[in-house]
């Protein structure tokens, strides 16, 4: 499944889940979305899926990962294509 990672803007809750709105230029794409997340753990980070609990409008296929950053938790959207 080819993969391009989304900028996306936060947009609040529906049915209890987070909204996201794509709000910039695609980034870069994926062959496959595995080829990310591969390459996230082989530097040491711990990724967890998040897809069940997020919306991107205008999107049908999509993919979310959360990792830690320092202190802070960083989200990563992808468009599946």
């Amino acid at each position: 499944m080819p993969a391009t990672e989304l900028t996306v803007t936060p947009s609040g809750q529906v049915a209890g889940k987070h909204l996201l709105i794509p709000s910039g230029p695609e980034g870069t794409f994926y062959p496959h979305i595995q080829d990310w997340v591969t390459a996230q753990r082989k530097a040491g980070k711990v990724v967890r899926d998040v897809s069940s609990g997020v919306l991107v409008k205008g999107i049908k296929q999509w993919a979310a990962y959360e990792h830690k950053v320092g202190g802070k938790t960083v989200r990563t959207v992808f468009k599946i294509t």
